[in-house]
């Protein structure tokens, strides 16, 4: 009878917490997109997530070749939709640039990843 309630307090247990297994905020897309090459040099850098951003706890970079940040500074997630964090861009020159992020997703759960994103001479 031990074993039973047991095995039944484990699978509710479970099938309470599932639903938060998978919760961290992925990237969903970019714009322009990751591995793409532009022909003009975009105004800013736009990355859709999966989850909700905390603001205050998510960043987005852009590194150019030499390693040096190519963005404005002013990344920040949208007020109008939380799942869309936003960079503004200065005139980059042809070359190849990597975007790196790290956001903090509202069910605080951290994702980070990068790509690269070339402007064409």
């Amino acid at each position: 009878m031990k074993k039973w309630l047991l095995t039944l307090w484990a699978a509710t247990l479970v099938s309470a917490f599932a639903p938060f297994a998978g919760a961290h905020a992925h990237l969903d897309r970019a714009l322009p997109a990751a591995g793409s090459v532009v022909r003009e040099s975009p105004r800013e850098l736009k990355l859709w997530f999966t989850q909700r951003l905390e603001s205050a706890f998510s960043e987005v970079r852009v590194i150019d070749a030499a390693g040096r940040r190519a963005d404005k500074g002013d990344a920040k997630v949208d007020v109008d939709d939380a799942k869309v964090l936003r960079v503004s861009l200065p005139k980059l020159a042809p070359g190849s640039y990597r975007v790196k992020w790290r956001v903090l997703s509202v069910d605080t759960h951290v994702s980070e990843g990068e790509f690269t994103i070339d402007v064409a001479p």
